[in-house]
């Protein structure tokens, strides 16, 4: 069957009989139509191929109902796994979610920022790039709406939801010491606030252990090209036998799945096995991690978690619905899960 053709709201008034401030109310927030009202809306819709254009209603709102959702890169696992699960929640909870990436660069983070002011989004959820973003640009768009910050945060007021690095980092230590050879830790530009916390936590949980720290500093200054630098680092270690353990603890996996691949072009097997030559273990769960060769030991972010904090915090801001009674915390950060697999 054919569906009726309908270009504007009015049209579609007309031909359904509800009126079209009803239809306005139902766009908005079909909780605030009756449920009888509701079911007409919809049987309706259904033999209409119309459709609102819900960009031009919002631009037309004092507060629209989209939410911005900015991060340094969609192409990293972990920033798209968040991306995923916030639009997710973001939709069940009426709002639109509008995704732009900075692809770690300042100038395009701020341009991101530019474009929600522009869009009126209602609020955002921010994970910006770190010690690279310039503070007056999320300043502003404080000053503007609701905002939170999430995976890791500039100084200031807005409330942070992220991963416990102390306890998460202390507990791969923990493991790695009592199973064998305590770790060296390979580091990795400190581009946030996540780098030198999991770095300091490193070095508190191997002291308390009865060790000495042992830090492999980054060859980069910058850069989010993780897998690269932890092969180049890995494959310059192991050709001039500079290694300073045959435990390796990795800053997050990308940089393992680097560290793995040099240790594989120099013959060396790693894993918790006999006859291995090295165990790596990293940190935040990448989804490849459990199809590495061997499977990576790693720490899994309580995804889940952040998520749910993320965005009740936000709702909370913006005061809706059963979420302004929440407490707005300054910062949450939730627990890891360490998960044992081959590598380590």
């Amino acid at each position: 069957m054919k569906k009726l053709t309908h270009r504007t709201m009015e049209d579609f008034a007309k031909s359904s009989g509800i009126s079209r401030p009803t239809l306005s109310k139902y766009f908005d927030d079909p909780s605030r139509v009756k449920p009888a009202t509701r079911a007409l809306i919809e049987a309706a819709l259904k033999s209409s191929d119309y459709q609102p254009n819900l960009y031009a209603r919002n631009l037309n709102r004092k507060r629209t109902r989209n939410i911005g959702i900015l991060v340094p890169a969609l192409g990293d696992p972990f920033y798209a796994e968040m991306v995923n699960r916030l639009e997710l929640r973001l939709r069940t909870s009426g709002y639109w979610p509008i995704v732009i990436s900075s692809h770690g660069l300042p100038e395009l983070e701020a341009e991101a920022v530019k474009t929600m002011l522009s869009l009126k989004v209602a609020g955002a959820l921010v994970a910006p790039l770190g010690f690279r973003s310039d503070p007056r640009v999320f300043e502003k768009l404080g000053q503007n709406l609701a905002m939170v910050y999430f995976d890791t945060f500039l100084e200031g007021s807005v409330p942070f939801v992220g991963n416990d690095n102390s306890q998460s980092v202390a507990t791969m230590v923990d493991y790695l010491c009592r199973s064998g050879e305590a770790p060296a830790y390979l580091d990795i530009p400190h581009i946030n606030h996540n780098s030198p916390e999991r770095l300091a936590s490193y070095q508190a949980a191997v002291k308390a252990a009865g060790f000495e720290p042992r830090v492999i500093e980054t060859i980069a200054d910058y850069t989010w090209d993780f897998e690269r630098i932890g092969y180049e680092q890995m494959d310059e270690m192991l050709r001039r036998k500079t290694l300073p353990s045959r435990t390796i603890l990795c800053a997050n996996d990308r940089l393992a799945f680097g560290a793995m691949a040099a240790a594989f072009a120099h013959n060396q097997r790693v894993g918790r096995r006999k006859g291995a030559h090295l165990r790596i273990a990293a940190h935040d769960d990448h989804p490849l991690s459990r199809y590495a060769s061997p499977p990576l030991t790693t720490m899994a972010q309580d995804f889940a978690a952040m998520t749910a904090n993320s965005v009740e915090t936000l709702l909370a801001l913006l005061g809706d619905g059963d979420a302004s009674t929440m407490p707005i915390a300054q910062a949450m950060r939730s627990g890891g899960t360490l998960v044992m697999r081959q590598s380590a």
